[in-house]
């Protein structure tokens, strides 16, 4: 169940997100995890924000608050829970509004870890997707109500094609690109913007023991780019660029051709 520890003094009115202008709130589903505190850091966020940190381990979180010169929340939530699914966007929200929402949750089960067991398939699909829509639409409809505010979604190169080597968690990234994309769509006008992040390989704990993918990047280098990112207009970022082509090259190879294809 959501429960909230925080080390803040009162709540902070939001601001909208843009060149110049520091978020007052912001929120990241995904607490620990290395891209959204990368996110973090590139921000440069000082003492006038707020930062709620929203994940499973507490130590975890308070770890990497410490190295956050702004003031910080922890709120319990797990991924997979449903109650905390539907839970988590009123307590963001309970002291104010957020103005800037990262949502970074996810896990990377290894293929044939999830063929040996579909239960592990079926809690990644939930991570790296439903938990993401259930969140998400809460959240966009409190965005909506104040008129502003910014969603990023942790999308990846992995959900521009299916390939063998990891196909399930390519599977749910599709739907979370698929699904951020919609809701960008659904959002438009309503000053509510959502940026979509697809970056390829990053190297980090996610991917500790893999064989680093050509084109592959730093949590750092990922962070960076979407600090860039939001403070221009575009809703979609890829890290790095040019896995924008790679990805234009992905679609039009022939299947023959992929299948023989090692990742």
């Amino acid at each position: 169940m959501v429960n909230t520890s925080s080390r803040t003094d009162s709540a902070t009115a939001a601001a909208p997100v843009g060149a110049g202008v520091k978020p007052a709130r912001v929120l990241l589903i995904g607490g620990t995890s290395e891209i959204g505190q990368a996110i973090l850091a590139a921000l440069d966020l000082g003492p006038e924000t707020e930062v709620l940190l929203a994940g499973r381990d507490a130590e975890r979180m308070r770890a990497a608050a410490s190295g956050l010169r702004c003031r910080v929340e922890t709120i319990s939530y797990d991924a997979l829970d449903a109650d905390d699914q539907q839970a988590l966007p009123a307590a963001a929200f309970a002291s104010g509004p957020v103005d800037l929402v990262i949502s970074a949750a996810g896990v990377l089960t290894p293929q044939e870890e999830v063929e040996a067991d579909p239960r592990q398939a079926a809690a990644m699909i939930d991570a790296n997707f439903t938990s993401h829509v259930t969140v998400l639409l809460a959240i966009a409809t409190r965005l909506r109500e104040v008129g502003r505010g910014t969603i990023v979604v942790l999308s990846s190169v992995a959900a521009v094609r299916p390939r063998k080597a990891n196909f399930v968690y390519g599977a749910a990234k599709a739907g979370l690109d698929a699904f951020g994309r919609g809701l960008a769509d659904s959002l438009y006008g309503t000053g509510v913007r959502v940026l979509l992040v697809r970056p390829g390989f990053v190297t980090g704990r996610m991917t500790a023991g893999m064989d680093p993918a050509p084109l592959a990047s730093t949590p750092a280098q990922v962070g960076k780019a979407v600090a860039e990112a939001l403070t221009g207009t575009s809703g979609e970022v890829w890290i790095p660029r040019t896995v924008g082509l790679l990805a234009v090259a992905m679609r039009v190879i022939p299947r023959p051709v992929w299948r023989r294809m090692r990742r």
